[in-house]
């Protein structure tokens, strides 16, 4: 494998890796602006730009667009997080230059029309109604929103619905030109890739874009709220989150040691007991994200509202014991999820593009494949439960959907949590 790394004069960073043996690639800008970019008043608009960039530009119809890719079975699609915006393709090899030609045309050459504008908010109203109807997809938004309330950062992704419904062609115009800026923009690929070759054709497509200064992120502050939402459903719907290591921290993988031997798997401590011991739900999991300045260690469980009270108990003790009493068995087991996990998705030749892109804009670098692993296997039981402990100190956040009447509050979570 070779990792090449160019950068424009204008701040865009061109980076590759050459997969031998493989005939497609994965290639894409991702750009370092999301949901957490958004002013309250623009809440929305960074997702409500991901569907506009398949509508038309000014040389390609939306059908152009589809057919281009697909003429050459192609693959071309988009994505949005709180600190992420992609745009990427999957093709053949021979195809690299015409994907990058329509990424490139889609992001320089946007039509926005009015039209087209008040076509995708009815599909994005949709796909809001969507989420609102599926409580294990909606309570993950309440659960941030609780976590971050009053930020950025705690604002759902997709956009409050009279946020969205205000969203006209001006506002995606004025987000793209303060924050689609060139050292915001990483163009990578992977997979059977031409290294030179792609940093021409991308000097060509975005080496006229102006460097410019984008406005300060807004700090993420973790806050341990609650959003309780009551309604006659057959399950309990119940979410607690703990902040977690960020991209930056030292106890990054610690932390994620931890969140995965506490409810990563079927042999985890969360599933071993509320499942398999007692019977008290179907789903249990936990998992950690990180982000540039917070991160968050998540728990998620649906269950009947009379074991809910119960089951959201065994969450805080499990948490508790987990950061006295975790082993070194447990730990090396977590430690293997994670870095199967890594390698598996290193297979693909996305899950290296994207990695390569992520890690420019997270770390300024690509840490080594061999470096990660290295640090993952570094972390024994007594780095996972001090970051365990860690975690469990402060007031952790809670949403709750569905019959929730009698689960416990944050503070009495925290109680036990603390022992």
């Amino acid at each position: 494998m070779t990792i090449r790394e160019h950068s424009l004069a204008n701040g865009l960073r061109v980076i590759t890796e050459t997969m031998p043996g493989v005939a497609s690639a994965a290639l894409g800008v991702w750009i370092g602006a999301g949901g957490r970019h958004e002013t309250e008043a623009e809440n929305g608009v960074a997702h409500f730009l991901e569907h506009m960039a398949f509508k038309g530009t000014e040389t390609r119809s939306a059908l152009d667009i589809a057919v281009a890719i697909e003429d050459v079975g192609g693959y071309l699609n988009a994505y949005t997080s709180r600190e992420t915006t992609a745009y990427f393709a999957r093709v053949l090899g021979e195809d690299v230059p015409l994907g990058l030609e329509l990424i490139g045309d889609i992001l320089c050459n946007p039509r926005f029309e009015e039209k087209d504008v008040e076509t995708e908010r009815s599909v994005i109203l949709q796909e809001i109604g969507q989420a609102l109807d599926t409580p294990d997809d909606i309570v993950f938004d309440w659960l941030q929103e609780a976590a971050y309330p009053g930020q950025a950062f705690g604002r759902s992704i997709l956009g409050a619905a009279e946020r969205v419904k205000a969203v006209d062609a001006a506002a995606l115009r004025r987000f793209v030109e303060t924050h689609y800026a060139p050292e915001r923009m990483v163009v990578a690929a992977a997979g059977d890739v031409d290294h030179d070759a792609i940093v021409r054709q991308a000097e060509r497509i975005f080496g006229h874009l102006k460097a410019r200064q984008t406005p300060e992120t807004p700090p993420a502050r973790f806050r341990g709220l609650e959003k309780r939402v009551e309604k006659p459903l057959e399950q309990a719907h119940f979410t607690l989150a703990l902040e977690a290591p960020d991209w930056h921290d030292d106890a990054l993988y610690a932390g994620q040691v931890f969140a995965t031997l506490l409810g990563g798997g079927m042999s985890s401590r969360l599933f071993q007991e509320a499942r398999e011991n007692r019977g008290l739900c179907y789903t249990i999991f936990a998992q950690a994200s990180a982000h540039e300045d917070t991160g968050m260690l998540t728990v998620y469980a649906g269950t009947g509202a009379e074991e809910l009270k119960g089951l959201a108990e065994l969450v805080a003790d499990e948490v508790a014991r987990a950061a006295e009493a975790a082993d070194e068995a447990e730990t090396a087991r977590a430690r293997a999820q994670l870095k199967a996990g890594l390698l598996m998705g290193l297979e693909s030749p996305f899950g290296r593009c994207e990695r390569l892109a992520r890690s420019l804009l997270i770390w300024d670098r690509v840490w080594p494949t061999e470096e990660t692993v290295a640090r993952i296997e570094a972390v024994g039981a007594a780095a996972a439960r001090e970051a365990g402990a860690r975690m469990a100190s402060a007031m952790p956040a809670t949403a709750l959907y569905g019959p929730v009447a009698d689960a416990p509050d944050p503070e009495a979570l925290s109680r036990r949590m603390a022992g």
